[in-house]
C-alpha cells in the first residue's frame, strides 16, 4: 500500500482487516512471524484509531478483536473489525488515491449500508416510538411469531422452523395467520398509483374474499401536479388548473377505481398542517371530486391526519414525524357536508380530546384506531378510556396498521388485552351503581368494538 491507512469513504460500514497478514501455520505465504503478530495488530489498531478527517479532527474510528467481542468463534475469524468513524465512514475497497478520505464511492454518494445493531423488521406497537431498543436481541423477535404459529421455540431447531415455512403455501399461511390472530377479514391499502399493484387490479385478478380494498388517493390530494401527469398517461383529460373537464375526469378516475377494487372507502394520509377550507388544489379536489364521489357511491372518506414528512431527511422513508393538527378542519368538513361520511384518526396525542368532542357533535364522523406513533400501550389505554367515556362504545378503538401480515398476530393480541381491561373497569363502574349487566350486552359491546361498529358505519345510507 502507498498509504498506511485504508481508504474510507462517506457512508458507514463494517470492515474487516483480512486474515491474516502473517502467520506461517495458517497462511503459508504470510510474511509476519507469529512472534510479531500481536505487536502488528496493536500497531494497526493505534494507527486506525488515530485517523483524522479533512480538517484534522479525529474520525472516531473503533477497532475490535473478534476473540474479545464474541462469545464463540467459528472458522477462521478476521484479525480486526473496524468501524471507520464509528460507522460514519466505510472502506471503499480501492487504492491508489491521493487522500485516504472520499465523499463518494465509485458510483456516487451513498448512505450507510451497515450498522452495529440490527434493525427490527417486526415492529411491536409497545416499542413503536422508542427508536433504539435497549437490551434487545435477535433472539427476542423470531420466537414471538414462531410461538404464536404453534412452533416449539424451546427446541431452537432452525431446520425445523425453515422446513415449516418451506411447506407453507400463500393461501395456507394466510389461513394460519388469520386463525392465530382470530381475524375474520382485513382491509388493505390499495394505491392505483403503485406501478406494481395497478396491473393486478387492471387484469381483474381474483382477490381472497377475506381481504377488502381501501382506495388510497394520497397523490391526488398531496401532489396534484404529479398525479395529473399520471392520469393523463392513463387517458384521463385532466390539467393542473383543475378546469371543469379536469374535475369531471378526476371524478371518473375515482369512480373507475372504486369499481375495479370494490373499495370499502377512500383514504388519504394528510400532513399536520392540513386545513379546510382553503384556496388550494387539495381543497378543491375534496369539495368537487372526493366528497361528490363518496356520496354517489355511498362510501366514507377516511382521513389520517398529522404526519410531518421528512423531519429527518437522512432517514428517508423512516424520517417522518408527528405534528399537532387543526381539528377544526374536520369539523368544518363534517358541517359543510352532513350527508357525507368521514372516518378520521389523528396522529398527535394533543389532538385526541378535541377530536373526540367533535365526534360527539357530528354523527357523520367516525373515529378509528390509534395510529402509528400512538400505537403504544400507555397512549392506547389513555385514548381508549377517554373515547369510551366521551363516546361510549361506538368507536373503532384499534386497527392493526400492519405492514407485514404476521404483525396482526401480536398486534391484535396486544390490543385485545388493553380493550378487555378497560371494558372490565367500565363494567365494574356500572355494576357499582346497581345496574344489572347481561351477557348479551357485553357480547354486543365486544362485537362492535372488534369490527361490528365499522361494518355498521359502512352500511349507513
Amino acid at each position: 500500500m502507498d498509504h498506511p491507512h485504508p481508504f474510507p469513504r462517506r457512508g458507514g460500514g463494517v470492515e474487516v482487516v483480512g486474515h491474516p497478514p502473517h502467520v506461517g501455520e495458517l497462511e503459508p505465504q504470510g510474511i509476519v512471524e507469529v512472534s510479531d503478530y500481536e505487536a502488528l495488530l496493536a500497531e494497526l489498531t493505534a494507527k486506525l484509531t488515530t485517523m483524522t478527517d479533512h480538517a484534522g479532527r479525529p474520525l472516531g474510528t473503533r477497532v475490535f478483536r473478534p476473540k474479545m467481542t464474541y462469545r464463540e468463534l467459528h472458522g477462521v475469524p478476521p484479525d480486526l473489525i473496524v468501524y471507520f468513524g464509528n460507522l460514519r465512514w466505510r472502506s471503499a475497497g480501492t487504492g491508489g488515491h491521493k487522500t485516504y478520505l472520499s465523499d463518494e464511492n465509485d458510483t456516487g454518494p451513498d448512505d450507510a449500508n451497515h450498522a452495529q445493531h440490527g434493525i427490527l423488521i417486526m415492529r411491536d406497537p409497545r416499542d413503536a416510538t422508542r427508536g433504539e431498543v435497549k437490551g434487545a436481541s435477535l433472539y427476542d423477535i423470531a420466537p414471538t411469531v414462531l410461538d404464536r404459529l404453534g412452533l416449539d421455540v424451546a427446541s431452537r431447531d432452525l431446520a425445523a422452523f425453515r422446513d415449516y415455512f418451506a411447506q407453507q403455501t400463500v393461501e395456507g399461511y394466510i389461513d394460519t395467520v388469520f386463525e392465530r390472530a382470530n381475524l375474520e377479514s382485513g382491509v388493505m391499502t390499495n394505491d392505483p398509483f403503485d406501478d406494481a399493484e395497478r396491473p393486478v387490479w387492471e387484469a381483474g385478478t381474483a382477490v381472497d374474499k377475506r381481504f377488502h380494498a381501501a382506495l388510497r388517493i394520497d397523490p391526488v390530494l398531496n401532489n396534484w401536479a404529479t398525479a395529473c401527469a399520471r392520469l393523463k398517461g392513463w387517458g384521463y383529460d385532466v390539467d393542473e388548473t383543475l378546469s371543469g373537464t379536469a374535475l369531471a375526469e378526476t371524478r371518473r378516475f375515482l369512480a373507475d377505481w372504486l369499481k375495479k377494487t370494490r373499495a370499502l372507502y377512500m383514504a388519504v394520509s394528510l400532513p399536520q398542517d392540513f386545513v379546510y377550507p382553503e384556496d388550494s388544489a387539495r381543497a378543491r379536489l375534496i369539495a368537487e371530486c372526493i366528497v361528490p364521489v363518496a356520496k354517489e357511491h355511498n362510501v366514507p372518506f377516511a382521513m389520517m391526519i398529522g404526519v410531518k414528512r421528512a423531519v429527518n431527511p437522512a432517514l428517508k422513508l423512516a424520517g417522518d414525524g408527528v405534528g399537532k393538527s387543526d381539528v377544526g378542519a374536520v369539523e368544518r368538513l363534517c358541517a359543510a357536508y352532513p350527508d357525507a361520511r368521514f372516518m378520521v384518526t389523528m396522529l398527535a396525542r394533543e389532538d385526541q380530546h378535541e377530536l373526540s368532542i367533535a365526534a360527539r357533535k357530528f354523527p357523520n364522523l367516525f373515529l378509528f384506531g390509534c395510529w402509528w406513533f400512538l400505537n403504544v400501550p400507555s397512549l392506547i389505554e389513555e385514548m381508549t378510556r377517554m373515547r369510551f367515556e366521551l363516546l361510549g362504545t361506538s368507536v373503532l378503538p384499534q386497527h392493526s396498521d400492519a405492514r407485514v401480515l404476521d404483525q396482526v398476530i401480536y398486534k391484535w393480541g396486544h390490543s385485545r388485552a388493553i380493550i378487555a381491561r378497560i371494558l372490565a373497569d367500565k363494567y365494574a363502574d356500572l355494576l357499582g351503581t346497581g345496574w344489572t349487566l347481561k351477557q348479551s350486552e357485553m357480547d354486543r359491546d365486544v362485537a362492535g368494538l372488534l369490527g361490528g361498529n365499522f361494518w355498521k358505519y359502512l352500511k349507513q345510507a
